[in-house]
């Protein structure tokens, strides 16, 4: 695939691409005869887990050691599931933390609702007063 209709397919740029490349965060992409980036399977399931990782919000850094390691063969899986956890571990980290915003969220809006309620119930019988006087 051409880096275009890569671009198109993960809807990341080509300028993105080529730093993702160039920066290590995937491994070079195979070139056809004139220079130009054909990108393969594999190279497309690095892309996905790239995109899937950065939307995670795990570290560039990490992700970089990560494919570097993986290009250094299999006497780094130990070190690259290290990677892996640690980065779950963060990830779960910040989960909770949402979850915690979200909850205190829900928890005010939730205070919101119950004072509105409690608005137009006094509304509807000051109207109700009103009428029956």
């Amino acid at each position: 695939m051409t880096i275009a209709q890569v671009s198109k397919q993960y809807d990341i740029s080509a300028d993105t691409l080529r730093y993702y490349e160039r920066i290590g965060l995937i491994p070079p992409v195979p070139r056809n005869k004139s220079g130009i980036r054909d990108y393969d399977e594999e190279s497309c399931r690095w892309i996905e887990l790239m995109k899937c990782m950065r939307k995670a919000g795990v570290q560039i850094e990490a992700l970089i050691e990560y494919v570097a390691l993986f290009q250094q063969g299999d006497a780094t899986v130990d070190a690259r599931k290290a990677i892996l956890i640690e980065q779950r571990a963060q990830l779960i980290e910040r989960m909770e933390e949402m979850q915690a915003s979200l909850d205190r969220l829900n928890d005010k809006i939730e205070r919101y609702e119950q004072g509105l309620m409690l608005v137009e119930q006094d509304l509807q019988r000051r109207r109700q007063e009103h009428t029956s006087a």
